[in-house]
């Protein structure tokens, strides 16, 4: 089984095995015409070795640049990515096995591709023995777009792909910023260990409740009666600043790391009344019905009909309180205090909507007010069901969260979310139709219900395998129903949480069909923080300070910028083996570069080989530069473990 994104642009493995021009490379396990000849065996799928733990050492001088291929050689040594912060970071080295086949389980390794180096004329080659420093990050990096289609694109045209993680931390203070000694301290050694792993974006938690906390608890006359929506008198401007300013923090830190944030208006269960988060207590109306959480695992309380009620008073806004025109007043504010960074690569407006009434599929009105309450009622539309013009709630603000954002920052994206419980398992995509705005970017979550409650690894890796490919196939159609005049071809698609695990082969499977399909994507999580709504196993670094099983498969060979149409990219986590096709357009100028998981995959150094373009960066560097020479139809380049070929 190979999971794949069903963009319009499929890739298929044998367009991957080509010869052209005297030189070749190769994919084995893979039929087809024009396949290329030179191949090596793939092990038996019974085959388990283990992978060396990476040691620190003084970087041996990497070798230079060639075009004629070097002799044989190896080394043993690696070392660090220098932090360009002080204090260092301390080094986390993890020791993996490579999964052994089960039976009546996928096999992973075995569907995984063999890749050898680039051969032939033209090729160039460069072999680093170890790694010698960070390479080529951006210092000030362009706004980036989302003009149509499923990628995201940077200021010189070049598609731009992203790779992170989540860092919520949902007890008070409510954001992860540097603080030393606190359990919600994010220092240079988390950034610069992300950095390490090849990480360039991170999905930021930050929370309504501590934006606006307002004053008292839920269910208060002058918030909660009905009617038409008023002034709440719960906003405090230097309140939300003194906030910010943590965030800040946080972002500042990343972008020295070269490392992006999406900053997310987190929540689950909306409020901590329901043993959730997000939502203020005062935004909390209940038609005074006595809020009893439910026990056992936290979503329980999904199905509560007091939460019912108060998100329906959020969706439908008919609280004199007015609950939507608050949270737009505090998104205005998220976006006018970042509107001039060029690290926020932009904002997710509210994780995770939710109404259990969308889990009947005969019914859509919640994914209605969903829309409404992105757009406004100002802005006519529709919904993907084909039902007719979008009627929205009257209480509802004119001008909706997007539009309340682009009001005051005219660069950033906005990550929108579907509704997380559209017919769930039903095959059939959430109901969001298009919305009238550039710059509008689909963002969506993938996980299956075949988890334990309490560890969250599945409980049958393959029904895991096959919701998540439905769901993958759904949200695709989703992103497709959304084009608009502003967005002809759709959204751009991003898949911001999946994971949440340490079983190898489920978060395998998802950044290979995301790999296959050039989709950028944030693991859930990097630290559990205690995490209220969570399971124990989402942590990717653990409370000792070692990384899950699941780095081996996270931290990848890949492309962050694009200089052309990326045709095919294919990663193998097993031998470190990448390659690449992309075909050069006029519209894209500057080089391409790959991030290189040396610190994961190359314990005894890579080679890197190109054709059709010319190789910039220098030997050791973490960061694969590439430029494209003359005008080729396509650009070819690998990157294998251990030395180049001599022949």
């Amino acid at each position: 089984m190979v999971l794949r994104f069903t963009y319009a642009k499929r890739v298929v493995f044998t367009a991957a095995a080509v010869m052209a021009c005297g030189s070749s490379f190769a994919v084995t396990g893979t039929a087809g015409a024009g396949a290329a000849t030179t191949t090596t065996a793939v092990p038996k799928p019974s085959t388990t070795t283990s992978k060396a733990a990476t040691t620190t050492t003084t970087a041996k001088p990497p070798t230079t640049t060639m075009t004629t291929p070097p002799a044989a050689s190896a080394t043993t040594t690696t070392s660090n990515v220098p932090a360009p912060i002080s204090p260092s970071p301390s080094t986390t080295t993890t020791t993996t096995a490579t999964p052994q086949h089960v039976v009546n389980q996928p096999n992973i390794n075995a569907l995984t591709p063999h890749i050898v180096p680039l051969r032939g004329t033209g090729v160039q080659y460069q072999a680093s023995s170890g790694v010698s420093g960070v390479g080529t990050t951006p210092n000030v990096p362009s706004f980036l777009s989302s003009p149509g289609g499923p990628y995201l694109y940077d200021s010189q045209g070049r598609v731009v792909l992203m790779h992170g993680v989540n860092v919520v931390y949902k007890h008070a203070p409510y954001i992860a910023y540097p603080d030393p000694g606190e359990p919600w301290n994010f220092d240079a050694t988390d950034a610069a260990k992300m950095q390490q792993l090849g990480f360039n974006v991170v999905r930021l938690g930050i929370e309504w409740q501590a934006l606006e906390p307002g004053s008292g608890g839920p269910n208060q006359p002058q918030i909660c009666t009905p009617g038409a929506p008023g002034n709440a008198h719960e906003w405090n401007k230097a309140v939300a600043e003194q906030y910010l300013s943590h965030v800040a923090a946080t972002v500042k830190l990343l972008a020295h790391y070269g490392i992006y944030t999406l900053l997310d208006m987190h929540q689950d269960v909306y409020n901590q009344n329901f043993r959730g988060e997000g939502a203020p207590d005062w935004a909390v109306c209940t038609d005074n019905v006595p809020i009893i959480p439910k026990g056992g695992r936290w979503s329980n309380n999904y199905s509560s009909p007091t939460l019912q009620t108060a998100v329906a008073h959020f969706w439908s806004n008919d609280v004199i309180g007015n609950l939507q025109g608050n949270y737009d007043l505090v998104w205005k504010t998220v976006a006018q205090y970042f509107k001039n960074d060029r690290w926020v690569v932009g904002y997710d407006p509210y994780n995770e909507p939710f109404s259990t009434e969308t889990q009947t599929a005969s019914e859509s009105t919640f994914t209605g007010q969903l829309e409404c309450f992105y757009i406004g009622k100002g802005h006519a539309t529709f919904l993907a069901n084909g039902a007719g013009a979008l009627t929205c709630p009257p209480g509802d603000p004119k001008n909706g969260v997007i539009p309340t954002i682009q009001a005051v920052d005219s660069h950033h994206l906005t990550f929108v979310e579907p509704d997380i419980y559209w017919v769930t398992g039903g095959n059939i995509p959430s109901q969001l139709g298009p919305l009238p705005f550039k710059r509008v970017v689909f963002n969506f979550h993938v996980y299956c219900g075949d988890r334990s409650p309490v560890t969250g690894n599945p409980t049958d890796l393959l029904r895991c395998l096959q919701s998540e490919e439905t769901a993958a196939s759904e949200q695709e159609i989703t992103r497709l129903s959304m084009a608009s005049a502003s967005q002809s071809a759709g959204p751009a698609g991003f898949m911001s949480e999946f994971g949440a695990t340490t079983s190898v082969p489920l978060a395998g499977f998802d950044v290979e069909w995301a790999g296959l399909d050039e989709l950028s994507w944030i693991y859930w999580a990097w630290k559990y923080y205690d995490d209220p709504t969570g399971s124990s196993a989402e942590g990717l670094v653990q409370p000792d300070g070692t990384y899950s099983p699941v780095v081996t498969v996270l931290s990848r060979t890949y492309p962050q910028a694009v200089a052309g149409d990326p045709n095919s990219v294919i990663f193998n986590p097993f031998t470190g083996a990448f390659n690449m096709v992309y075909a050069p357009t006029e519209s894209a100028h500057g080089l391409t570069t790959i991030s290189i998981a040396a610190s994961e995959h190359y314990p005894n150094g890579w080679c890197s080989a190109v054709k059709g373009g010319r190789i910039t960066s220098s030997p050791g560097a973490t960061h694969l530069t590439v430029q494209t020479v003359g005008h080729p139809a396509q650009v070819y380049i690998t990157v294998t473990a251990g030395a180049c070929p001599s022949s």
